[in-house]
C-alpha cells in the first residue's frame, strides 16, 4: 500500500516521471542519425550522407557508407564518423538481414570513414596496411578535431584500429565476390571496392559528386592519375565517398575538372609570386562555385597545398 503522504503527491510524481521519460526520449532522438539504407542493387545498400561540413547539427554525417548482403554474412564499407553512427548503422543492417557482419572495410584513414569501427567486432575490422598506419598515427588528432566540430554526437567514440590487412585483388567473403582496387591521391593509399555480381563500384573519396573534394592529405597529380585509370574501368553504378550514387562516369569527370583547375591555379599563382592572401581573395569559377562547400574547401586546399606549390616555384627559379 502507498503511504498517505505519497498518495497526496502521486499526480505530481507521475507528471515528473513522464517529464523525465520524455526528456530522455528527446535526448535519445537528438542523437539519431535517421540512417536509411537504400537498396541500389541485389544485396547492395548505401546510406547517403549530407553534402555539408562537419557540424553539431549533422553530427558528422556527411559521408556515404554501405553494406553488401551475401549468402553467409554482411560486408560493411566504411563505418561512419562516430560510435553512435556505427551503432545505428549496425542496427540498420539488422533491419535488413539477420546475417552477421563478417567484414568491415575502411577505405582510407579519414575520420568520417573509420570512427564507427567500435560498433563492430574487432576481428571484422580491415584495411590496407597504409590505411592501418594512417589510423594509428593520425587517428588521435582526427578524433580530437571531430569532438570539437561535432560535439556530443561523438560521446564515447575512440579509435579502433583494424587488425586485418587487406591487399589488392579478388576477395571472397560472406558469399560475395569482391575486387579490391588500391589507388592513391586523395590520401597516400585509397581503396575502392567493386562488387562483381552487380557491377557496383564503391569509389570512396577518390570521387565526389556535387560536393567539393577535400584535400588535407592530397597529392593532386597522383589523384588525377587515379581518376584517369578509374574512368577506364567498367562499372554499372558508382558510389562516391560524398554525394549521390551515379550510373555514369560524370562524377569522375567532375572531380577531375575541379582538381585540374585547383592544381593549375595553385601552380600558376605560385609562379606569379602571389601570396596566400591574394590567392584566397580570388573568386571561384562559375563551374565550381555551386558545388557544395566550395568556398570553405577551396580555402582549406590553399592552406594545405599552396606552401608546396610555392616551394616548387622557388626551386624552378626566375
Amino acid at each position: 500500500m502507498i503511504p498517505a503522504p505519497l498518495r497526496r503527491h502521486a499526480p505530481l510524481l507521475f507528471a515528473l516521471l513522464v517529464l523525465l521519460t520524455l526528456r530522455s526520449a528527446a535526448r535519445a532522438d537528438a542523437f539519431d542519425y535517421h540512417l536509411e539504407p537504400h537498396r541500389i542493387a541485389d544485396g547492395v545498400y548505401v546510406l547517403i550522407g549530407r553534402t555539408e561540413d562537419f557540424s553539431v547539427e549533422n553530427g558528422g554525417n556527411i559521408v556515404n557508407t554501405g553494406f553488401l548482403v551475401g549468402s553467409e554474412g554482411v560486408v560493411v564499407i566504411d563505418s561512419g564518423p562516430s560510435r553512435r553512427y556505427g551503432e545505428q548503422l549496425r542496427a540498420a543492417i539488422a533491419g535488413v538481414t539477420p546475417l552477421p557482419v563478417v567484414l568491415v572495410i575502411n577505405t582510407h584513414h579519414h575520420p568520417d570513414h573509420i570512427l564507427g569501427n567500435q560498433a563492430f567486432p574487432a576481428d571484422t575490422l580491415a584495411a590496407i596496411p597504409a590505411t592501418i598506419r594512417g589510423i594509428q598515427t593520425a587517428g588521435p588528432g582526427f578524433l580530437d578535431n571531430m569532438y570539437r566540430l561535432n560535439g556530443d554526437w561523438m560521446r564515447d567514440t575512440e579509435i579502433a584500429v583494424p587488425r586485418r590487412a587487406l591487399a589488392a585483388g579478388r576477395l571472397e567473403v560472406g558469399g560475395r565476390a569482391l575486387e579490391l582496387i588500391v589507388r592513391d591521391g586523395h590520401t597516400a593509399s585509397d581503396l575502392m571496392v567493386l562488387d562483381q555480381a552487380t557491377g557496383t563500384l564503391f569509389a570512396a573519396d577518390l570521387v565526389f559528386n556535387g560536393r567539393t573534394p577535400t584535400t588535407p592529405d592530397a597529392d593532386l597529380a597522383r589523384w588525377l592519375a587515379s581518376l584517369d585509370q578509374l574512368e577506364q574501368r567498367p562499372f554499372k553504378q558508382l558510389v562516391p565517398g560524398h554525394g549521390p550514387v551515379s550510373t555514369a562516369a560524370a562524377p569522375i569527370r567532375q572531380t577531375r575538372r575541379y582538381l585540374q583547375w585547383l592544381d593549375r591555379t595553385l601552380h600558376d599563382s605560385a609562379e606569379q609570386g602571389m601570396d596566400m592572401t591574394e590567392l584566397l581573395g580570388q573568386a571561384l569559377p562559375a563551374a565550381f562555385a555551386n558545388l557544395a562547400v566550395a568556398a570553405a574547401e577551396y580555402r582549406r586546399s590553399v592552406f594545405h597545398l599552396y606552401p608546396k606549390a610555392e616551394q616548387a616555384a622557388l626551386a624552378h627559379g626566375p
